[in-house]
């Protein structure tokens, strides 16, 4: 099916940009079936000024004005649902199946920052008296957000709710691959929202994400991605301005599972986690399974089983349980590391591409059992359907091990002893932890990594208060 040419928003107007292109392709056919502006820096620059000036009357807005906005944007996506779910199935390779699961989160985000919203508030201090001492939260003015390709519509809209509760205005820039379901978030906005309050610009890292980046006008930036491109954005924003940036990135996330946990249990929540539906394109997938030496054997063959009933087909069929890769370069790396780690372990299950899926970027889920310490393909974030193995016998060894990459975004461990589980919980390096679980996001916990997996908590009133600053006022009586 063709979706046509898809605009950006800038200052309330929908716009196609200089005539520059970026043809959108569906993963599954390979068929083109859209296409989206290439944004400019100008564009970019635009954008920016739009936010700007709109800025001025959105903040003095009463935050129930900002409430109901909130809640009519919600409103808005869900009556869309249905059309954002088709096209983003076909431009992104998720299962359609799936995704109305998106669309809720979606409009539930902003609905749960509009009842957030009075919750920004300072605090009083102590003092002489007869004096005053006080904090005030007020909006930096114009926020950035730069959102990734495989939750592009959820992550767009997700990205918007904090910032513009808070009283910020948004220059959002969208994924080059899979733009078009956001492209309709840009319709939407420009109905509900009043002009300029979010501006939707797509295009390429360079030059539209490195301008937001670097523009001084721009301070508060919030990036959801790659550790590369963070480490880039974190560049680009301080050789420009002093910025307050938050990251959410990727993960090669552990799943332990000690000698006295259920084996079933344990590898479904291993796959389940492991979004398979999404073709393990998530920073949060349970991609290492570290398993007691007792359960290995077993472990590993429960997880063989459960990949061999995976099916594997366009995304755009209700009956796949899982799609093709974002796109014919990823999917390209995605199959370089699974042979080279051929080299370093053994392939239990998949490794190549599924029987019958010759066109489309598709790759078999794969699993790596008897997987070395050290290896490659158990320390990189392959970013795609990939699971390994590992035995452990030794906790201390283990905890070693669950450590042993530069990211720390969840974790997961299976065991019925709570004193085992939360000193595993203590000792990994993970800004998430399940205990007996996996996968879930839970309403008002932040979500979030440490070392390489980012700065920030997302989702929670933390996320709402980080897009204010506190400024001190003294009362001198």
């Amino acid at each position: 099916m063709l979706y046509g040419d898809r605009p950006m928003l800038i200052g309330g107007q929908l716009t196609y940009g200089s005539g520059e292109w970026i043809d959108c392709t569906d993963p599954s056919t390979e068929a083109l079936i859209g296409r989206v502006p290439a944004g400019t820096a100008q564009d970019v620059a635009a954008a920016v000024e739009a936010a700007r000036e709109a800025q001025k009357s959105w903040g003095q807005t009463s935050i129930w004005e900002r409430r109901d906005m909130l809640r009519a944007l919600a409103a808005a996506v869900r009556a869309r649902a249905e059309e954002v779910v088709a096209v983003e199935a076909a431009d992104s390779g998720n299962t359609i199946g799936n995704l109305a699961n998106d669309m809720f989160k979606s409009a539930n985000q902003f609905e749960y920052f509009a009842g957030l919203i009075s919750e920004i508030k300072g605090d009083t201090y102590a003092a002489l008296s007869p004096n005053m001492h006080m904090t005030l939260r007020v909006p930096y003015g114009v926020v950035g957000r730069i959102v990734p390709f495989n939750h592009p519509f959820m992550f767009a809209t997700a990205s918007c709710a904090a910032p513009l509760a808070s009283g910020n205005c948004v220059v959002l820039k969208t994924p080059e691959t899979s733009p078009l379901s956001a492209a309709i978030f840009a319709e939407i906005c420009a109905e509900v929202l009043p002009a300029g309050v979010v501006n939707i610009v797509s295009g390429y890292g360079l030059p539209v994400g490195d301008a937001i980046a670097r523009h001084p006008e721009v301070r508060r930036i919030g990036f959801t991605g790659s550790v590369a491109t963070g480490l880039a954005i974190q560049r680009a924003a301080a050789e420009a301005t002093v910025k307050h940036v938050t990251l959410e990135l990727g993960g090669k996330n552990p799943l332990v599972v000690f000698a006295d946990a259920d084996a079933d249990k344990a590898a479904d929540a291993a796959v389940a986690g492991m979004n398979f539906a999404w073709a393990g394109q998530s920073c949060g997938s349970t991609a290492r399974v570290l398993v007691h030496d007792s359960l290995k054997d077993k472990v590993t063959r429960r997880l063989e089983e459960r990949l061999a009933a995976i099916h594997v087909g366009d995304a755009s069929d209700p009956a796949s349980d899982m799609g093709p890769l974002n796109s014919g370069p990823h999917r390209n790396r995605v199959r370089n590391m699974i042979e080279a780690g051929k080299a370093e372990a053994r392939v239990a299950f998949g490794g190549g591409v599924p029987a019958g899926l010759n066109k489309g970027w598709f790759v078999e889920p794969t699993l790596f059992a008897d997987v070395p310490l050290g290896a490659t393909i158990a320390r990189e974030e392959v970013f795609g359907p990939v699971m390994t193995v590992q035995g452990w016998s030794d906790e201390a060894a283990m905890i070693e091990m669950a450590n042993a990459t530069p990211y720390g975004l969840t974790a997961s461990v299976f065991t019925q002893d709570i004193s085992a589980a939360l000193r595993t919980a203590r000792a990994i390096e993970s800004g998430v932890t399940h205990i007996n679980g996996s996968k879930m996001h839970y309403v008002g916990a932040p979500f979030g990594g440490v070392k390489n997996s980012g700065i920030g908590g997302e989702e929670c009133l933390e996320e709402l208060l980080s897009y204010t600053e506190v400024r001190s006022l003294h009362i001198t009586i």
